[in-house]
């Protein structure tokens, strides 16, 4: 027999057409009412999270925060659903994997701490035990058909590369000491943490991790959902901050540095978000 031809180079090239795959979409279709249902439970109600959720959470901003995390993914896995370009997705995915296999590690690491008979546990649990496999799955796949970058597509400039770069690593840094030593940052946090909400709200932080992907592509194609995402999340920790304002530690110094730098992130990204549709619209 004689064996079958690979395919040539501009064949595979052509198969590269940047389609975002009905895998994706399908996995996007499942997680979007569990992160809107997720959100209303936790930013509508996070004194009852002992009622109505997978463990019981204090005091009122962390589940705030991560319901906030929840309303940034919905409209994410939204955007996955209605899109057609696969280079608006695909920087998201990665942190997303991130954020579930964390929430997942936390889920084994304090597995006492959960409401056990509560059906909401199974749901959380399955979600996390799962999430990181399935969402990574979709991202090799759809890797396989992401095009190369166009040499005319709109690019971000050079220090609003550096910035968002720097952002986001100091975000991912962040992230990952609040999960891996918690006792670190507990006694200096703005509000009360226990070991398991500080690796939760360091799995949150972590998402930033999505803006790194200017390091290597400076494409606006690539960031302008990270930055509505962002815009999202920010906007509500920020009115979380102001509804539990009682929880915050007004005499720590890191509670007015971290709501300082939230407003200054949210304007940059606002600023960064109105320059580029402009010069989209100009070009």
């Amino acid at each position: 027999m004689t064996p079958a031809a690979s395919p040539s180079p501009s064949a595979a090239l052509a198969q590269r057409d940047d389609r975002v795959l009905p895998a994706t979409r399908a996995l996007a279709v499942v997680l979007v009412p569990i992160l809107l249902t997720a959100f209303v439970i936790l930013y509508g109600f996070p004194a009852d999270t002992g009622r109505l959720f997978a463990w019981t959470i204090r005091p009122d901003l962390t589940p705030m925060v991560l319901a906030s995390a929840y309303l940034g993914g919905a409209w994410f896995f939204i955007r996955v659903v209605r899109e057609r370009r696969w280079a608006r997705l695909s920087a998201g995915l990665v942190s997303v994997t991130l954020f579930a296999a964390l929430l997942g590690v936390a889920t084994v690491i304090h597995w006492d701490r959960f409401n056990h008979g509560h059906v909401a546990f199974w749901l959380w649990a399955g979600l996390y035990f799962t999430a990181p496999f399935l969402v990574l799955a979709v991202w090799v796949a759809n890797q396989r058909v992401a095009a190369p970058p166009h040499p005319d597509e709109l690019r971000i400039g050079r220090v609003a590369r550096v910035v968002v770069a720097a952002g986001s690593g100091l975000a991912l840094v962040q992230g990952l000491v609040m999960f891996a030593v918690p006792s670190v940052v507990i006694p200096v946090w703005p509000w009360l943490l226990t070991p398991l909400t500080a690796r939760v709200v360091g799995a949150v932080f972590c998402l930033g991790s999505a803006g790194l992907v200017v390091l290597r592509d400076s494409r606006w194609v690539r960031l302008r959902l990270m930055v509505e995402v962002e815009v999202i999340m920010l906007t509500l920790m920020l009115v979380g901050a102001v509804r539990a304002r009682t929880d915050l530690y007004t005499d720590r110094p890191l509670t007015w540095l971290m709501l300082g730098g939230f407003v200054a992130t949210l304007a940059a990204s606002l600023w960064l978000w109105r320059a580029m549709a402009t010069r989209a619209e100009a070009g």
